[in-house]
Formats: C-alpha cells, sequence, structure tokens
C-alpha cells in the first residue's frame, strides 16, 4: 500500500508539472500534440484511421485533445468530461472489451478532481492504469499507460 501511495504521489506531481506548463504556456510545439485548446480532432499521425483509439491502442473520449503518445507506450490526453464522465467512458470502455477494474486500487478524491484506476486484462498481463487530474479551467488530463502491478 504504502509504494502504490507513493507512485500515486508521483503521478500527480507529474499531472500538476504538465498543468502548470500548460498554463504558462511551454511546450507547446511537442510532437505530435495539438496545440489549441477544444480542439476535438487531434492530428491524424496520434490516431488511428477512424476511430477514437490512439496508435497505442488506448482509447480516449470523443473530445480528447492535446493528445500525446508518450515514447514508453502511454498516452496523455486532454478532455473537458467531468471526473465521473471519464471514469464512467472508461468502466464502459474496458468492460465491454472484456476487462476487470481492480477495485481495491480505484482511488477517488472528488474535492480535488483526481482519479486512479486500475483495469485488468490486457493480452501483455499488465494492469492498464488510467489517472486523470482536473485543470482547474473546465478540463482534464487523462493519463493512460501499461503498467506491473
Amino acid at each position: 500500500m504504502k509504494q502504490y501511495r507513493i507512485y500515486f504521489a508521483v503521478a500527480i506531481l507529474v499531472f500538476a508539472s504538465l498543468a502548470c506548463e500548460v498554463l504558462t504556456g511551454g511546450g507547446g510545439n511537442a510532437p505530435g500534440a495539438t496545440t489549441e485548446p477544444g480542439n476535438s480532432n487531434p492530428p491524424a499521425a496520434t490516431m488511428a484511421p477512424g476511430s477514437n483509439t490512439s496508435n497505442t491502442g488506448f482509447p480516449m473520449t470523443a473530445d480528447a485533445y492535446n493528445v500525446t503518445e508518450i515514447g514508453d507506450g502511454s498516452l496523455l490526453y486532454y478532455t473537458n468530461l467531468s471526473l465521473e464522465e471519464v471514469m464512467a467512458f472508461y468502466r464502459a470502455e474496458y468492460t465491454s472489451r472484456g476487462y476487470t477494474e481492480r477495485e481495491i486500487l480505484t482511488v477517488v478524491e472528488a474535492d480535488s478532481g483526481v482519479f486512479s484506476m486500475v483495469f485488468d486484462g490486457d493480452p501483455s498481463g499488465k494492469g492498464v492504469v488510467i489517472q486523470s487530474v482536473d485543470l482547474g479551467d473546465g478540463s482534464r488530463t487523462v493519463a493512460i499507460r501499461l503498467e506491473d502491478v
């Protein structure tokens, strides 16, 4: 449990750092990322044709923007959906794929707009880790990765 708290704290710090960078206008030239908030059409290079799934294979909400596929196979994007809507989206998406939520690892901090959830069932044997942070401007980040959990 202590190890999970450390991972969660590090994830929060990473998201806070990204949020500060976005709010101060830095980092707008990342390869494969859009730079205009509200852009619901991520660049073709980061989207599989005709779907809301990135090249990493992770599903994204329909309004995803500033989509960035990180070199380690992770995905980071922004959405204007609420915490509840994003969680409901991933529960429906992964349940329909036959994955199971590892509920003991689901953490929701509604007051701060932060959540973390893990789904088992990926062919790699790793857990699908989904984390999100409210940026305070009506948007939130969503980060997805495979991890040994």
